[in-house]
């Protein structure tokens, strides 16, 4: 149970999870190959590095490449899914673990206490909500895990320079900029990760 709402688990692992990264992306398979590449490099590295890999449990667009490269690579995937999702045929049938929720709510808690560094790739409102949630989260107190946006081909720089509009105007303290990381390639993006962990 969360917050009394039903949660169900579908594994097929042992439930033991080594260092794990959630990622937020994309949904849409319409995106260009700029990305999908960004996500077949990140699902490669990941799996060397023996990380798992903790997300929307989608098998579409970027997150469904995501995911089975990442599995294919030898790489261990844990799907949190709302319910609706589901069954309208969007799980990634092959995780090794599919976490069900009853909503959107849920989803992103679990994804959240599973984590151990997140990593926003492209997307849409969804992963725009994730990544400024997940700041919002660290800057209360509620975490201090490593947050990065992995900017593929300076996806991100339109939100990145509403964010300098804001510590400009004095709504977001510029010691704020602490809480989060920009990158511009996969490596970069871990290695700040793996820097992060060792301070």
């Amino acid at each position: 149970m969360l917050n009394g709402r039903a949660v169900t688990s579908e594994t097929s692992g042992s439930g033991e999870h080594p260092f794990t990264v959630c990622v937020f992306c994309a949904s849409s398979a319409h995106v260009h190959r700029r990305y999908t590449k960004a996500a077949i490099e990140l699902a490669h590295e990941m799996a060397v590095r023996g990380m798992c890999l903790v997300y929307g449990g989608g098998n579409n667009g970027l997150m469904g490449i995501l995911s089975a490269h990442l599995h294919n690579a030898g790489g261990q995937v844990i799907g949190v899914i709302p319910r609706v999702l589901r069954e309208m045929g969007f799980a990634y049938r092959d995780a090794d673990e599919m976490i069900v929720t009853d909503d959107m709510r849920d989803r992103k808690t679990i994804m959240e206490k599973y984590a151990d560094a997140f990593i926003g790739m492209a997307g849409g409102f969804g992963t725009l909500e994730e990544m400024l949630e997940i700041i919002t989260l660290k800057q209360i107190g509620y975490h201090n895990k490593p947050i990065v946006f992995l900017n593929t081909d300076n996806f991100f720089s339109g939100l990145l320079d509403q964010l300098e509009k804001g510590y400009e105007e004095h709504f977001i303290d510029r010691q704020y900029r602490s809480l989060y990381s920009v990158a511009g390639s996969v490596q970069e993006a871990l290695a700040y990760i793996g820097a992060y962990q060792n301070t």
